[in-house]
C-alpha cells in the first residue's frame, strides 16, 4: 500500500508538471475609451467556456490554459461586446489589453450605461466623492484647484502659485484632513510635493472621503481624506503639456510609460511650476522713510517668486506570478519660495525666502491572490530631503519696495535655518476574501520623524528640552459584506500609538461603520459613523520653522462623526439625465486644535478647545443633455460652535468663557460652485472637439474674530467679505485628443478675492495651454 501510494503521488506530480509545461497564462486589462479601467467586465474563453471578471484595476487572468488559439469575449452592461483572437503558447504568458466602447440600451425608458471606476467609487457605503481628473487635463489647474469644486470642500490660499493653502472639508481643516497618493500617506513628502503644486495631469481621479475614512487609508484622519489615484491608464504613452499665463506663470508636465510584452515597465512623471506672482493688491501703505500714509493704494507684489521642479520615476515589473506590480522608484524635486507677507499684509518682507528639496526612494508592491482570496499591498519610502528658511538681511521694507537698514532685520528675527525632517513610512494592507460577499482587511502604517539641522542665528534650533522626533503607528482591522447592487456594510477599528522622546506617549482606539442600501439600481441610501482620533503632528508640536509656532502641550483630538445621505440618478427622457446627491453631517470634536494669531500677529499659535460642535449639509445637482451640454451646482452649509464653557482669566481664575457657544471664527460656513460646459464634436473635421466651459465660486462673508468680542461678517476690519469669482475656458482637441489647445480666463471680473483676512489673491489672469497625447495599446 505504501509503494502504491508513493507511485500514485509520483504519477500525479508528473501529470501536473506535464500539464503546466503544456499550458500558459492569459491576462490583460480592460479600459474604456478615455483609458479608465473597467471593473466587473465579464471575460470568457469561448472555446473552453471559462469565465472570469475584471477587478477594480480592470485586470483579468486565466491560468493553466492549454496551448492553442482562442477567442476572448468581453461583455459589460452598457458596453459594446468585443471579441478578440489570441494564441497561447506552452509555458508563456499572453497579454491582451482591450478598449470597450459605450453602447446605450433602452430598458423601460431608462438608459443604462457601463459604470466607470469613478462611478464605482461613488457607490461605496462611505460618504465619498470622486472626480474624473482626465476631464481637466487640458486646463492649467493644480490638484487643490480641482478639489475646490467639490461639495463640502473649501481650499483657502494665501496668494498665488505656490502660496500656503488650507483645505477645509465639512468644517475640518489642516492636519485633520489627510492626503494620500495611490493609498500612500503624503505626510512626509515635504514642501516640494504638495497638492497646490502638483498639476492635475498627474492624477487619474481624486477621491474625497468625508468624515469617515476606510482602514486601507492607514492614517489618523479626523475629518476626512483625499486620495490621489495616479492609476495605470496606459502601458505605453506620452502625455506632455506646457502653459503660459499672467504674472509670468509657466507650467510644464510630462507623463510617460513604457511596458514590454515580458512585463518590464518604466514610468515617468515630471512637472515644473514658475510664477513671479507680481499681481497688484490694494491696501493701506506707508513710506518707510517719510512715513507718508496712503489708504487704499494699489501696489504690486515685488517679492513673491515661486518655482518648483519634480521628477517621479519608477522601474520594475508587472503581471508576474509573484507580483501584479513591483516597482522601485525615486522622487526628486526642489522648490524656491519668496515670502512677501506674514499672517497679515501689514507685515511686508523683501528678503525672506525658503528653499526645499525632496530625495525619496520608494517601493511599491501589489499582488492579487497571493494565495487564493488574499490580496497584499506594501509601500515604503524615506524622504532624505532638506529645507532651508533664510532671512539674513539687516533691513526692513515697505510696500513700495523701499528698504531701510535695521540691525534686527525684518522684524521677525534673522534666520539661516537648514534642516531635514527625515521622514520614513512603511504601509501594508492585506485583504482576504472569505466568500463572494465577505472579506476582512488588515492594515498597518508606521511613520517616523526626526528633524535635524541648525540655524546660525538661533543656537537652540532643534536643541530644546524636547528633541523634534516622533514615531507613529496606525493599525486597522475591518470586515465588509457586499451584496452587489443591493446593500453593503463595513465595520472597522483603528488603534493609534505615538511616541515622542521626553513626552508622554499617546495611544487611542477608534472604530466605525458604513452601510449602503440600493432602493433601486439608481437610488442609493448611505450612512456612516466613526469615533475618530488624531494625534498632534510634528509641525504642530515643534512648529514649521515658518509661520506656525510649536506647542508641546497639545492633546490628541477626538471626534464623533456621522454622515447620512442619498444619491439618485434618473433620466426624464432618454437624452436628459439628472443626478442628485445630498448629505447631512454631524461632528462633535473634543480637544479641538485651532490656530490663532500670536501677540504681534506675525505667526500662528496652535491650542486646544474643550469641544467644537458641527452640523451641516451639502448638496449637488447635475444635468446633462446627450454629450452636448452639462450643467451642475453644489452648495455647502456648516455651522461650527465653540463648546468650551470655562477659561482661565488673567488672574488664573476659572471663569465663564465670553465666547461659549459662539460660532467658530475664521471658517467659511456657506459656499458653493456652479459650472456649465458645451461640447461641439467633429468641429472642423471628424475627431476634433471644442469644449467651452464656465465655473463660478461663491463664498459667503464670515467672521474673522469671535462674534461675541465684536466685528461683523460684512465689515472690512473684522471679517472676510463675500467672494464671487467667475472663470471661463475653451479647449479645442484635434485628432481624437492627440493635439489640444486650451485658453483660460480666471477671475473674469477682476474682483478682490480673499480666502484669508487681508491676504489678497491674484486678479484677472489669462492662460494658454498646449498639450500633446499619444497612446499605443500595442505591447
Amino acid at each position: 500500500m505504501y509503494f502504491r501510494s508513493l507511485l500514485l503521488v509520483c504519477l500525479c506530480t508528473f501529470a501536473l508538471s506535464s500539464q503546466a509545461q503544456r499550458s500558459g497564462i492569459i491576462r490583460g486589462v480592460v479600459r474604456n475609451y478615455s483609458g479608465s479601467p473597467l471593473q466587473a467586465i465579464t471575460v470568457k474563453i469561448a472555446e473552453l467556456n471559462k469565465i472570469t471578471t475584471t477587478n477594480h484595476e480592470g485586470e483579468y487572468q486565466f491560468s493553466n490554459v492549454a496551448s492553442g488559439k482562442y477567442t476572448l469575449v468581453f461583455t459589460g452592461v452598457g458596453l459594446k461586446k468585443l471579441e478578440e483572437k489570441m494564441e497561447v503558447k506552452a509555458g508563456e504568458e499572453s497579454f491582451l489589453e482591450v478598449i470597450l466602447h459605450d453602447h446605450s440600451v433602452d430598458l423601460n425608458t431608462v438608459t443604462v450605461v457601463g459604470r466607470t471606476e469613478v462611478q464605482e467609487v461613488n457607490r461605496q457605503a462611505f460618504n465619498v466623492a470622486a472626480i474624473d481628473a482626465k476631464q481637466l487635463y487640458n486646463s492649467t489647474l493644480d490638484l487643490s484647484s480641482a478639489l475646490d469644486r467639490v461639495s463640502g470642500v473649501r481650499v483657502r490660499e494665501s496668494g498665488g502659485v505656490g502660496s500656503n493653502f488650507n483645505l477645509s472639508l465639512n468644517g475640518f481643516s489642516g492636519n485633520r484632513i489627510r492626503y494620500f497618493i495611490d493609498g500612500v500617506p503624503m505626510d512626509n513628502f515635504g514642501s516640494s510635493f504638495q497638492i497646490n503644486n502638483i498639476p492635475i495631469n498627474i492624477a487619474d481621479r481624486l477621491e474625497v472621503y468625508k468624515g469617515v475614512v476606510p482602514i486601507w487609508l492607514g492614517s489618523d484622519a479626523l475629518g476626512g481624506a483625499i486620495n490621489i489615484v495616479t492609476g495605470d491608464r496606459y502601458r505605453n504613452y506620452v502625455d506632455a503639456s506646457y502653459s503660459y499665463g499672467s504674472f509670468n506663470t509657466h507650467r510644464s508636465v510630462v507623463n510617460a510609460a513604457f511596458t514590454t510584452k515580458g512585463g518590464f515597465t518604466f514610468r515617468l512623471n515630471a512637472f515644473q511650476n514658475y510664477s513671479d506672482n507680481n499681481y497688484k493688491v490694494t491696501l493701506d501703505v506707508a513710506d518707510i522713510y517719510t512715513g507718508a500714509f496712503k489708504p487704499n493704494t494699489v501696489v504690486r507684489r515685488f517679492h513673491d517668486t515661486y518655482h518648483n521642479e519634480t521628477l517621479v520615476a519608477n522601474v520594475g515589473v508587472v503581471g508576474k506570478k509573484f507580483a501584479d506590480q513591483l516597482l522601485f522608484g525615486i522622487t526628486l524635486g526642489k522648490n524656491y519660495k519668496e515670502l512677501q507677507t506674514g499672517a497679515r499684509m501689514v507685515a511686508v518682507f523683501g528678503g525672506w525666502h525658503r528653499r526645499g528639496n525632496i530625495v525619496m526612494p520608494t517601493l511599491k508592491y501589489r499582488k492579487t491572490d497571493l494565495i487564493k482570496g488574499l490580496d497584499l499591498t506594501v509601500n515604503a519610502n524615506y524622504n532624505l530631503g532638506k529645507e532651508q528658511n533664510i532671512d539674513t538681511l539687516s533691513a526692513r521694507f515697505d510696500w513700495y519696495g523701499n528698504s531701510k537698514p535695521h540691525p534686527s532685520g525684518e522684524g521677525r528675527g534673522k534666520s539661516l535655518a537648514k534642516y531635514g525632517n527625515n521622514n520614513g513610512l512603511v504601509t501594508a494592507t492585506a485583504n482576504y476574501k472569505l466568500t463572494d460577499q465577505q472579506s476582512i482587511a488588515l492594515s498597518n502604517a508606521f511613520s517616523t520623524f526626526n528633524r535635524q539641522g541648525s540655524d546660525a542665528f538661533n543656537e537652540n534650533f532643534t536643541r530644546g528640552d524636547v528633541r523634534p522626533r516622533l514615531n507613529k503607528n496606525v493599525l486597522g482591522l475591518g470586515y465588509t459584506y457586499n451584496e452587489k447592487e443591493k446593500w453593503s456594510t463595513s465595520i472597522f477599528g483603528k488603534y493609534l500609538y505615538q511616541n515622542t522622546p521626553g513626552q508622554q506617549a499617546f495611544n487611542k482606539l477608534g472604530f466605525g461603520a458604513a452601510v449602503s442600501y440600493f432602493i433601486t439600481p439608481s437610488l442609493q441610501l448611505k450612512a456612516s459613523y466613526e469615533r475618530a482620533n488624531r494625534l498632534p503632528e510634528a509641525n504642530e508640536l515643534f512648529g514649521d520653522v515658518e509661520l506656525v509656532q510649536g506647542n508641546l502641550s497639545l492633546k490628541p483630538e477626538e471626534s464623533q462623526n456621522i454622515n447620512a445621505g442619498f444619491s439618485y440618478g434618473f433620466a426624464a427622457r432618454e437624452d436628459h439625465r439628472f443626478l442628485i446627491n445630498a448629505n447631512a453631517i454631524y461632528r462633535y470634536s473634543y480637544n479641538y486644535i485651532y490656530s490663532r494669531l500670536n501677540q504681534n500677529q506675525s505667526a500662528l499659535i496652535l491650542d486646544n478647545l474643550d469641544g467644537v460642535f458641527t452640523i451641516g449639509g451639502e448638496g449637488e445637482l447635475r444635468y446633462s443633455y446627450k454629450k452636448f451640454l452639462s450643467v451642475g451646482t453644489t452648495l455647502t452649509y456648516q455651522y461650527l460652535q465653540n463648546q468650551q464653557q470655562y477659561v482661565y482669566d488673567n488672574n488664573n481664575n476659572l471663569v465663564l468663557s465670553p465666547v461659549y457657544k459662539d460660532q467658530m471664527p475664521n471658517i467659511p460656513y456657506l459656499f458653493g460652485n456652479a459650472d456649465a460646459s458645451l461640447t461641439l464634436r467633429n468641429l472642423g473635421q471628424k475627431g476634433n472637439v471644442l469644449n467651452i466651459g464656465y465655473n463660478l465660486l461663491y463664498v459667503h462673508a464670515f467672521w474673522l474674530y469671535w462674534p461675541s468680542l465684536g466685528g461683523s461678517g460684512g465689515g472690512d476690519k473684522y471679517g472676510i467679505p463675500m467672494q464671487l469669482s467667475h472663470d471661463l475656458n475653451a479647449v479645442y482637441s484635434i485628432n481624437n485628443g492627440r493635439y489640444n489647445i486650451g485658453l483660460e480666463v480666471r477671475n473674469l471680473t477682476d474682483r478682490r478675492l480673499y480666502d484669508n483676512f487681508s491676504l489678497q489673491k491674484p486678479g484677472r489672469g489669462f492662460y494658454v495651454n498646449l498639450r500633446y497625447f499619444f497612446n499605443s495599446f500595442k505591447i
